[in-house]
């Protein structure tokens, strides 16, 4: 029960790093969570008007996923890894330096899948962004990834991984539950890197 207990928190540490708070902050953009959805991840940090600054966050949120997944097989193995993977993914949507207020989770999701079976996650990539660039829609790319990513990873991996995914992206669907209702109403913004552009 140790290496579960550890791999709970090194997960949890390492997800709860706001990369996409102390890039904006470094920048003299100030706090992102004032601007858009509110939120410390990516597509909020595209509101800035700095798309390399969302692509640094986008990049350095699946690390930590990755990271946190890829320290716990290494140490204790695959399934106390899948621990690690979910600690990560929760830290970064509350992370406990800004008061439990953090992302939506996706870039996380995306690094922590790659690391436990990466063409799973090739194919939730290939998903978000087939549906990005047709809809420009993040919230719905993200949605429609996530919905489908138990499926395949029932058929190409295993039970295992089908629970991973299906924790996760319940999860995720709950973050989401703003833009779900928007979606519905048809109010969603789309992706535009347009300064302080809400949704």
């Amino acid at each position: 029960m140790t290496q579960y207990a550890l791999a709970l928190i090194l997960g949890y540490l390492l997800g709860s790093i706001p990369f996409g708070f102390l890039a904006t902050n470094l920048a003299g953009l100030g706090d992102v969570r004032t601007i858009g959805s509110g939120n410390i991840g990516a597509t909020n940090v595209l509101r800035t008007g700095r798309r390399d600054l969302a692509a640094l966050t986008l990049v350095l949120d699946a690390g930590k996923g990755a990271v946190a997944v890829l320290i716990a097989n290494w140490l204790w193995g695959y399934e106390v890894a899948t621990i690690a993977g979910i600690a990560a993914f929760l830290g970064h949507i509350f992370p406990v330096w800004l008061g439990f207020r953090g992302g939506k989770g996706v870039a996380t999701y995306v690094g922590i899948l790659l690391a436990l079976n990466w063409p799973i996650g090739l194919i939730f990539c290939a998903t978000w962004l087939l549906i990005l660039f047709a809809q420009r829609y993040s919230s719905l790319a993200a949605l429609t990834a996530a919905a489908t990513a138990p499926m395949f990873a029932f058929a190409f991996s295993g039970v295992q991984l089908t629970w991973v995914t299906a924790i996760l992206s319940i999860v995720l669907f709950i973050t989401h539950r703003e833009n779900i209702v928007r979606l519905a109403r048809g109010t969603e913004s789309k992706v535009s890197g347009k300064k302080n552009a809400k949704g």
